[in-house]
């Protein structure tokens, strides 16, 4: 089958087309045929090589991390798909590879896909949408009357981090530039920081949950926008303690997470609210809990460009230029 392999890690390293052997089909695994697949930062982070003391992939490996498509093979202990089933998923880490004509799927990391909506639209959900779910429902507890801040309101987790935060009654402050502000206001943001020209750290206070997406020293300016007993959720690190252990991290990379997030813990127990750090799961149920609040309208996908497949370096280049409205989908079929 035809797949997009990464032969080593570095920057400026393309994906390159290739022949490569169909999927070893498992028994608990369900064998989807890719209509489409989207393009995360996770990908260029993992390509980039900045992922490896967490997920060393050996190389060729093939990148890829949300996949809409249609069932055409189970294993023989799956119970909850048939071929011909339209799914969506996030494949589980050492799993993943939706930049390529088919892929197998553990069970439990699938879910139908919501029925209102494309093919393409679908694959755009997965890792944004269980990430957002994670942070703000599991981790959280966002609730009504909660203020949460998610940083850049018009990015890929942002679009829909907005709409869930906003479906569970919070009230919703985010950054973007001005010529997204319409964007995240339609969402439903009630506040909006241009980040060219203001400072959030000045305008936002006595927030219940931050969701942090950008590099340290806004990690460290968010930190002062919660209230005490606060959560700030950071899915751009630095990794902490609790993570290494969730991941069973070897004893040496334990140490240096401990190492690398002591300021930022240090600074969140000084302003008494809790850091931590998030690595989203590959999660079936959690998708069909974010299902019926796609198909009810409650959430709606935000897509910015739909790539054919030969264009996927091209796909990824826009994703890392940081441009992006939303979500950027690479069309199979």
């Amino acid at each position: 089958m035809k797949a997009f392999v990464l032969d080593r890690y570095g920057k400026k390293e393309k994906l390159r087309a290739a022949e490569v052997p169909e999927p070893e089909l498992r028994d608990d695994d369900v064998l989807i045929q890719v209509h489409a697949a989207a393009v995360n930062l996770l990908d260029i982070k993992l390509r980039n090589g900045e992922f490896k003391l967490i997920l060393p992939y050996r190389t060729p490996f093939v990148l890829g991390h949300d996949v809409a498509g249609v069932v055409t093979g189970v294993g023989s202990r799956v119970r909850q798909f048939k071929p011909g089933d339209e799914v969506y998923a996030r494949p589980d880490d050492f799993r993943i590879g939706t930049f390529a004509e088919q892929i197998a799927v553990r069970e439990d990391s699938v879910a139908i896909k919501p029925k209102n909506i494309s093919m393409e639209e679908a694959a755009s959900i997965p890792l944004v949408g269980l990430t957002a779910w994670q942070a703000l429902v599991e981790n959280a507890g966002v609730r009504k009357g909660h203020k949460v801040f998610i940083q850049a309101g018009s990015g890929g987790v942002g679009t829909f981090a907005i709409q869930l935060a906003r479906h569970l009654g919070a009230t919703v402050a985010t950054t973007t530039s001005a010529s997204n502000t319409e964007l995240v206001r339609g969402l439903g943001a009630d506040v909006i920081v241009d980040y060219r020209k203001d400072r959030f750290e000045e305008l936002l206070s006595g927030y219940d949950m931050v969701l942090n997406s950008q590099d340290g020293t806004t990690l460290a300016k968010s930190l002062g926008v919660l209230k005490s007993g606060g959560h700030l959720i950071s899915i751009s690190g630095p990794p902490d303690p609790q993570f290494a252990r969730d991941i069973k991290a070897p004893w040496l990379v334990q140490q240096l997470m401990r190492v690398i997030s002591s300021g930022v813990r240090r600074q969140a127990r000084r302003l008494q609210v809790s850091y931590a750090f998030l690595f989203m799961k590959a999660s079936g149920s959690g998708l069909r809990q974010i299902t019926p609040l796609i198909e009810s309208g409650a959430i709606r996908p935000v897509i910015d460009k739909v790539y054919p497949a030969d264009a996927i370096n091209e796909a990824l280049a826009y994703v890392e230029s940081g441009r992006a409205k939303g979500k950027v989908v690479i069309k199979f079929r």
